[in-house]
């Protein structure tokens, strides 16, 4: 066993506050399972942090850019310095959302029709026919996701936008959110997630009663097969490593069974005791900590 293990959070990303929860709750169970623990509240000088206090494991619970997008896990592979998650290639690719769709739909994942485009451009002429979603290709936790109905008089994107020039546009899908944890390769099970509006932005994800989880979800047969299958097939075409998420939409508003579309792979999803994987982990019988360890246990290099 793995026993010194440094816990890395915060960072510099959109995502600062959920990652520092995420990895206070990592590092609780760890030390109580046994392990030397140092939190390290992420800034320019973690190489020499990690130099200093020469930890055995790495687990990376850092959220967003610099922390997910490949940038943290070059750092690590450099310092040989095994991490939990997935590697380099896997978390860029994953992160930048034009990207991973193109993945996607090389391996036959249906998703929904999108674009890449400007702020400027968006705003002079709708990139699709409306409804459509505007989001920023390479955050998460839905910052600056809108969406874009008829009738709308404003600008698409206002001057709040605060996530650079470049805007992945993508068709509405309408219906219901589901999500799938994948460990090891295996998909764990499907969540529908329920909020009061049918749309899960941050306030939803991180709101006390923002959301509510039903697991598993009350779909019909055929399509919790193929959101498992659609997940396991997603995560190995990455690169995954450890454990993902895969995000759905579910469109069965002409009724069962209806058309699924794969939105994303989140490759450091959430790590509270209540997080979606989690959930999913302690719906197959795999409490938290023993979540943890697993991760830690399969941390490595070279992926």
């Amino acid at each position: 066993m793995s026993s010194h293990v440094a816990v890395l959070m915060g960072g510099r990303s959109a995502e600062r506050p959920v990652s520092l929860t995420s990895g206070k709750a990592c590092a609780k169970a760890l030390r109580a399972d046994g392990y030397q623990v140092t939190e390290i509240d992420v800034g320019a000088d973690l190489a020499s942090r990690l130099v200093e206090i020469k930890p055995d494991v790495v687990f990376n619970a850092l959220h967003g850019r610099w922390g997910e997008d490949g940038c943290v896990q070059g750092l690590l592979e450099l310092m040989e310095l095994p991490y939990t998650h997935s590697g380099v290639r896997a978390s860029a690719v994953a992160m930048y959302k034009p990207a991973s769709l193109e993945v996607f739909r090389a391996h036959g994942i249906p998703c929904a029709e999108s674009c890449l485009s400007t702020v400027a451009a968006v705003n002079e002429r709708d990139p699709l026919d409306r409804p459509y979603v505007v989001k920023p290709p390479n955050e998460g936790s839905t910052f600056g996701v809108r969406i874009v109905r008829a009738g709308d008089n404003n600008p698409p994107i206002g001057a709040d936008w605060q996530f650079g020039d470049d805007v992945l546009a993508e068709r509405y899908v309408p219906g219901r959110e589901l999500t799938v944890a994948v460990m090891d390769g295996r998909a764990l099970g499907v969540t529908e997630i329920l909020t009061d509006d049918g749309f899960y932005d941050y306030d939803a994800k991180y709101a006390e009663g923002g959301s509510r989880h039903v697991i598993p979800a009350a779909i019909h047969d055929d399509v919790y097969a193929q959101a498992m299958d659609m997940s396991e097939r997603a995560h190995e075409a990455l690169g995954c490593r450890g454990v993902s998420r895969a995000d759905f939409r579910y469109d069965d508003t002409d009724g069962e069974p209806g058309k699924l579309f794969m939105l994303e792979v989140n490759t450091q999803p959430g790590m509270t005791p209540t997080s979606l994987v989690p959930e999913l982990a302690a719906y197959q019988n795999v409490d938290f900590t023993a979540l943890v360890r697993w991760m830690v246990e399969d941390a490595g290099c070279a992926r």
